[in-house]
């Protein structure tokens, strides 16, 4: 599924050290801002522990995880929604990811040059917010004259005006769509053409130091300050450092540092939940794999991940749990204990479902 989530923030906030670490690519990491100025894509495997299982049980060959795809973008001025910096070129790219994750910057350190002068995780957070809340009204501005003339003209349903008007109002307050004690209220099907910035969903990444790593009242204060956003609070240097050893080495530095998952497997499972996203499991000799579907998707909707021809000719899934499949030891064993189901085409996938799907060619 080409779901993104793009990595914004003001410049040297370690955006670049982040996406480094969480892709293990070389992007240009620089002391100044604009080093990145294309955007750079990653794609990051989401660790499952289940599918080791189920190579185990059905003696695969290859494991294929799912992934998220991670997009790091330009640092953010203000003025940028005026063009300021690489304001529109940056603008469109934020535009393209299905959600954003804010990178913010918590950490002290005086040879890395904060582009205010000064750590305020509060005032970066709002100049973030403030330049994507204006580009959408910019783009609310150009938009709502056009439908009025299309409602009058009987071209358009008014529904799509009424849900512009309060997208419009919500960001006249000073709030991001996403983050709106209203955004339950708003007609988010009617606002879709206009790709809305802050109507994406975000997560806020926190690159902290030890100080605030080893404060949960400090953190709690800082993710109470985002909700309903997720906060996922790391420290980017360190996962720079992680991911150069060797896997045994990395989980005893984990185990140092009292963290059970690195903050890079942290964020990317974050990251696609955020999108809405689940996964099915697959095995055989071959292979185990998990597949990325929506939440709420059907199961002929699910099939068709795998191919069209699937979801075209669908009949029935057969269908056990991870649970039960690991409980019973084999697909043999989940059978005869009567774990395995068949479901048919209304049939809502759940996370960790085991399939085989029929189906007529």
């Amino acid at each position: 599924m080409s779901l993104s989530i793009g990595f914004v923030g003001l410049p040297n906030v370690g955006k670049s050290t982040l996406f480094n670490a969480l892709t293990r690519q070389t992007v240009l990491a620089a002391n100044y801002p604009f080093a990145t100025i294309d955007p750079n894509v990653g794609i990051v495997d989401l660790k499952d522990q289940r599918l080791d299982q189920l190579a185990g049980i059905f003696g695969s060959q290859k494991i294929l995880p799912a992934t998220v795809s991670f997009v790091d973008i330009a640092g953010i001025v203000k003025g940028a929604s005026e063009g300021e910096g690489l304001g529109n070129q940056f603008l469109a790219n934020i535009r393209e990811s299905s959600a954003i994750a804010q990178v913010v910057r918590v950490f002290e350190d005086s040879d890395v040059i904060h582009v205010d002068g000064k750590i305020d995780p509060s005032s970066d957070m709002e100049t973030i917010n403030t330049e994507l809340i204006l580009a959408d009204m910019q783009t609310l501005e150009r938009a709502i004259p056009r439908v009025e003339k299309e409602v009058k003209g009987k071209k358009q349903d008014k529904a799509v005006l009424d849900a512009m008007v309060a997208a419009q109002a919500v960001l006249e307050r000073g709030d991001t769509i996403f983050s709106s004690i209203d955004s339950d209220k708003l007609d988010m099907e009617h606002l879709q053409e206009l790709n809305l910035l802050t109507a994406k969903p975000f997560i806020y990444v926190f690159n902290s130091d030890d100080d605030i790593l080893g404060d949960e009242a400090k953190q709690q204060e800082l993710a109470d300050l985002v909700a309903p956003a997720r906060a996922v609070f790391l420290d980017a240097q360190f996962e720079s450092e992680l991911v150069e050893m060797s896997e045994e080495e990395a989980q005893e530095m984990l185990e140092m540092a009292g963290r059970e998952e690195s903050g890079m497997d942290q964020l990317a499972r974050v990251g696609f939940e955020t999108l809405g996203l689940q996964t099915y499991l697959t095995a055989g000799p071959k292979e185990a794999r998990a597949w990325t579907i929506n939440k709420g998707d059907t199961a002929p909707e699910a099939a068709g991940v795998i191919h069209t021809d699937f979801q075209r000719g669908f009949i029935r899934a057969e269908i056990v749990s991870f649970a039960d499949l690991l409980d019973a030891g084999s697909m043999a064993e989940a059978k005869a204990k009567g774990r395995v189901r068949l479901e048919g085409k209304e049939y809502l996938m759940q996370d960790g479902d085991v399939v085989e799907f029929r189906f007529n060619v």
